[in-house]
């Protein structure tokens, strides 16, 4: 193991704040001590089917303190994914089913790693504890924390202040976080700033039943690709780890100029110098930020996919956007004869170009779908179903579509 100093300076990089600091050093000291790897945790509810770079934040992060030598325990939330983290919330989440959760679960684990080391992670679900709990036992665990100290999250106070509804469910998600790092024994806890009042509770839960307190180590939330809102599956604000290189270059060269830098620094590996130049380059104003975006996209979908796929995506990325070229490989979609006319929102639909009626309708109101050149304005237009037409939803997305 490196020396503390020396892992502390690995552990800062991208780090808000480390909650207590001190004690996370004693940790570190009497690790390296005993030769004992220090328990490293992080939960992931699978709400959705994708990982997204906005995970990828406190993946790298259990990446790095891997390789520091400390074991890496991560929790896959199939009892917690069921009630639904109210962190950030304004209203209640809905509710999944366990099979549904279950099925997020498997692309997850396929997902983490990607970036982690699968012989040098633990992995458990947190319905391997839960599941057994009696009601006794849950009663137990409710009893370790007051109605008060749980009203001090601004979520749930702001809804209670504007008589926004609050289910008994919700107050159990800390609970059931912190009886993970219980279950566990963790010495350490990731996440995002947002979750940094789950992470404290976890704190108390754990002295509540005689196992020493974790440091808590939060993370920025990191911005999707609007530059405004956090990365996020549900409002189609995210890049997916699994998405197709082109899908991934695309996006990245669709970011805000002042979302260069954070995305270096918190999705990349880039060097501290790397980082350094980069800071410069933007602040001096001496690069073009497009430069600066395709260097950022090359080296995202070079680490998921390949850097000759990433090269590929960059130059088709040039022929569409740059050259106004269309792509050489447009998916084709047959319809059928059955009927004379199709609605555009059902087409956008039954083609999967979009994941649901209302982002078609809402991608129509915005101006991004348009057929054959021409913006579609109308939400309520039927095509005709005969001939071939060529539908662009977005800056990337192109579909043929031709009679059966």
């Amino acid at each position: 193991m490196l020396g503390v100093k020396e892992q502390m300076e690995v552990i800062r990089r991208g780090a808000v704040e480390i909650i207590p600091e001190e004690e996370l050093i004693e940790k570190i000291k009497k690790s390296i001590e005993t030769k004992k790897p220090l328990r490293v945790k992080q939960g992931f509810d699978p709400t959705a089917p994708d990982v997204h770079l906005g995970h990828t934040v406190g993946l790298r992060k259990l990446k790095q303190f891997q390789e520091l030598g400390h074991q890496i325990v991560l929790i896959i939330g199939d009892y917690t994914g069921m009630v639904g983290d109210p962190s950030g919330r304004s209203a209640t989440r809905p509710q999944l089913t366990h099979d549904k959760v279950m099925e997020n679960a498997e692309t997850y684990q396929k997902q983490f790693f990607k970036i982690m080391d699968k012989s040098k992670t633990e992995i458990h679900f947190n319905g391997e504890w839960f599941s057994r709990m009696n009601f006794q036992e849950v009663i137990k665990l409710a009893s370790k924390f007051t109605l008060a100290r749980m009203l001090e999250r601004d979520d749930f106070s702001n809804r209670y202040s504007n008589q926004a509804p609050i289910s008994l469910h919700e107050l159990l998600y800390p609970l059931m976080q912190g009886y993970d790092s219980v279950a566990i024994k963790a010495d350490i806890e990731i996440g995002a700033t947002e979750q940094k009042f789950n992470l404290l509770a976890a704190r108390q839960i754990q002295q509540e039943y005689g196992v020493e307190p974790q440091a808590v180590l939060t993370l920025p939330v990191l911005p999707g690709i609007d530059g405004i809102q956090r990365m996020a599956k549900s409002t189609g604000n995210y890049i997916g780890i699994d998405e197709s290189p082109k899908e991934i270059f695309g996006k990245i060269m669709s970011v805000p100029d002042d979302l260069i830098y954070p995305y270096f620094e918190l999705v990349t590996d880039v060097s501290s110098d790397e980082l350094k130049e980069i800071k410069e380059d933007l602040e001096k104003k001496e690069k073009n930020p497009m430069d600066l975006k395709k260097r950022l996209g090359i080296k995202i979908v070079s680490m998921y996919h390949s850097r000759k796929k990433a090269k590929e995506a960059e130059e088709e990325f040039e022929k569409v956007f740059s050259k106004k070229e269309l792509p050489e490989d447009i998916p084709v979609y047959k319809l059928k004869h059955d009927q004379p006319k199709i609605w555009i929102v059902k087409l956008l639909t039954m083609s999967k170009l979009v994941s649901s009626g209302s982002e078609a309708r809402r991608l129509i109101k915005q101006g991004g779908v348009y057929l054959d050149g021409k913006r579609v304005d109308d939400e309520n237009l039927e095509l005709s179903v005969e001939g071939e037409k060529l539908l662009k939803v977005g800056k990337r997305k192109f579909l043929k579509v031709v009679s059966a």
